[in-house]
């Protein structure tokens, strides 16, 4: 875990794709996209059909090591609609379980707007949290402080001949998106002009390594 300042706010930087907020014992997650793989599977094309538990399973070792009481998912959480019912039995409990026993919260992101039953906690649009705005996509007109997702932004950098992907942070003094969580996600370059336009000038990746935030100017 390692620090990262943000809107006035100490947070740690995890390196499984998770931001934690010790102040408010909250770990916030992005497109976990639970049940990608079936989804796929009905149009003839087969993942590893694992990818809820595997997700799950770091969600679990995440709040067990960071001590969270409380989740947000920033949005993209179910992979389509009908995502939420095609959890299977052992999935759908391990995930009531979390949401039971954590103050958990659903932000509604463009793959799971029609989902109308989420296996327990609450769902929202967007909310309002210490000043900064949590919401699934950034909003390049809003000058407040915002959280979100939605890009699965990562570093891609060619070191020495060899190419290099790691899922980043992407952060200016008023957005910071973070990467996807979800055990099946993509990601996109955290250069890409639509991430840059929506998170404005100064902004940089940041990947957590060890005991250091390494930050890369995307200028």
């Amino acid at each position: 875990m390692v620090p990262l300042s943000f809107a006035g706010h100490e947070f740690l930087a995890l390196p499984e794709a998770a931001l934690f907020w010790p102040d408010r014992g909250a770990l916030l997650v992005a497109d976990l996209h639970f049940e990608k793989a079936s989804w796929y599977a009905r149009f003839g094309q087969f993942l590893p059909p694992h990818d809820s538990q595997a997700t799950l399973d770091v969600i679990e070792a995440l709040v067990a090591r960071t001590g969270a009481r409380a989740v947000w998912s920033l949005g993209d959480s179910f992979h389509d609609s009908d995502g939420a019912a095609r959890l299977d039995p052992k999935a759908r409990g391990r995930l009531i379980s979390l949401t039971e026993r954590l103050d958990w919260t659903w932000i509604t992101g463009n793959h799971d707007v029609g989902v109308t039953t989420m296996p327990g906690g609450r769902g929202v649009a967007e909310a309002e949290v210490g000043g900064i705005w949590l919401r699934h996509e950034a909003q390049a007109d809003d000058p407040r402080p915002e959280i979100s997702g939605h890009f699965h932004p990562k570093l891609r950098l060619n070191l020495r001949g060899r190419h290099v992907s790691r899922r980043c942070f992407v952060g200016s003094a008023t957005k910071l998106i973070l990467p996807a969580l979800g055990a099946l996600t993509g990601g996109l370059d955290a250069g890409h002009g639509e991430i840059r336009r929506v998170v404005g000038p100064g902004a940089a990746a940041m990947v957590p390594v060890a005991d250091r935030l390494l930050r890369f100017p995307l200028s």
